[in-house]
């Protein structure tokens, strides 16, 4: 048994994202490639003296009990192979917070990963993702990270090849956004046909390591939802853009906005102008940052 685990929890953005439909159980059909980036969580798994599973995090407003995501990762497992003793998860949150990057959902699958080794359960990936959707429809991605062709509710995934490096910036502003408020708001089955982006496509500039050919393609149909509630969101795409942005977009459900970058210089600058420029008191947090291509669970999540 291993007493402590060091792990980092791998954020995500969404290079195209399509609803396909609204099912007649309630949930969304989608359509999405996904990509890991180089921002992530801190968490810190030591086994604790006592039974329970206590949680705490460098952010006060996050809750610290069953309705963390880290916690019921740890108890679902800790239930299954009915592990008596305590387990200590110190969170040290670096992916924005409600921000469309699965943030959440990657912590759940460290701890997923990390309660597996730390116990000896002898999980193969598939068998955690397989326990990881009954958490989120993310975390099975967040447990195979990389670039992934996303399909069903979230929980079948296609590895797909690596993207071609280029720069990242990321940039969240002062607001919080509901998912479940943007998938009610969004009418999945009344959208019009040029509504949807070209997610096939990307995925065949993808296996042809076109970073021209993705960006060109990059849509997110929750953002004729997100974006017209927030303009914020189209004032720092327009940023991104005329600093030399390949392209730029809202991941996920947003807010957090993404621009990808060719020439480092150019985007350092798009981050100076919105660090420093006119949208500056409407930023909570810009990183600039890369893609984040391993998959290689053993090297630590």
């Amino acid at each position: 048994m291993i007493k402590r685990m060091g792990l980092k929890a791998y954020g995500k953005i969404n290079l195209g994202l399509d609803v396909i439909r609204k099912r007649e159980d309630g949930y969304h059909e989608v359509k999405m490639v996904m990509q890991t980036v180089g921002i992530y969580d801190g968490i810190d798994l030591r086994i604790r003296e006592g039974s329970g599973i206590h949680v705490e995090t460098n952010l006060y407003y996050l809750p610290n009990n069953e309705n963390n995501l880290v916690w019921k990762a740890a108890d679902l497992l800790m239930k299954e192979f009915d592990i008596r003793q305590g387990v200590d998860i110190r969170l040290k949150k670096f992916i924005p917070v409600a921000a469309g990057m699965a943030g959440g959902s990657s912590d759940a699958a460290a701890v997923l990963y990390g309660i597996n080794k730390m116990f000896r359960l002898g999980l193969s990936l598939e068998e955690l993702k397989e326990r990881g959707v009954k958490i989120g429809a993310d975390v099975p991605y967040c447990l195979m990270r990389g670039t992934a062709l996303s399909e069903g509710i979230g929980e079948i995934l296609t590895p797909l090849p690596s993207m071609p490096q280029c720069h990242v910036l990321l940039a969240k502003p002062n607001i919080n956004v509901s998912t479940r408020w943007v998938y009610e708001n969004l009418h999945a089955n009344e959208l019009p046909a040029d509504a949807h982006p070209d997610i096939d496509g990307m995925t065949a500039a993808i296996r042809n390591q076109d970073l021209h050919g993705v960006a060109s393609r990059m849509g997110n149909v929750l953002e004729r939802v997100t974006e017209k509630r927030y303009p914020v969101i189209t004032d720092i795409k327009q940023v991104m853009m005329e600093q030399g942005a390949l392209n730029a977009m809202m991941s996920g459900s947003g807010p957090t906005v993404f621009g990808l970058f060719e020439d480092r210089l150019a985007a350092k600058k798009a981050y100076t102008a919105l660090r420093k420029g006119r949208l500056s008191d409407k930023m909570k947090q810009v990183y600039l940052t890369d893609f984040f291509n391993n998959r290689e669970v053993s090297n630590g999540l």
